[in-house]
């Protein structure tokens, strides 16, 4: 089961980067995954509340968007979603295409936050 040490680079990732905000709260992360990810929503979800427990994201909600397919053909130059993982041919020609625009992400999009402070120049501001 990768998607526990996926998880835990995304809980790493948003916690350094509220490393200003002091008390601050995450309330949802957003992902972006790709369709030939290779990850299972669910596991995502079940791994996500393991891994925050104790952090400043335990209770926040995990937002997945699955991003379809899109392939390029060279053949009639269109992009389009593929319409299955198992046939990668151009949706407007039928040609066997092999050119990947979009399907491999899994990148944070945002994430949320109750307000708290911010650390500016030695001192804590509220905003």
């Amino acid at each position: 089961m990768h998607e526990l040490s996926i998880v835990s680079s995304i809980v790493d990732s948003v916690t350094e980067s509220l490393a200003v905000y002091h008390g601050a709260r995450v309330t949802e992360v957003r992902l972006r995954v790709g369709a030939l990810a290779a990850v299972v929503e669910d596991s995502l979800q079940f791994c996500y509340g393991i891994a925050t427990e104790g952090t400043s994201l335990e209770g926040s909600k995990l937002v997945v968007q699955i991003l379809p397919v899109i392939v390029h053909c060279a053949a009639c130059g269109a992009d389009g979603e593929i319409e299955s993982l198992q046939s990668f041919s151009c949706p407007h020609c039928g040609e066997p295409v092999s050119d990947l625009r979009q399907g491999r992400e899994l990148e944070v999009e945002s994430f949320e936050i109750e307000e708290g402070e911010i650390e500016k120049a030695g001192e804590a501001v509220t905003p």
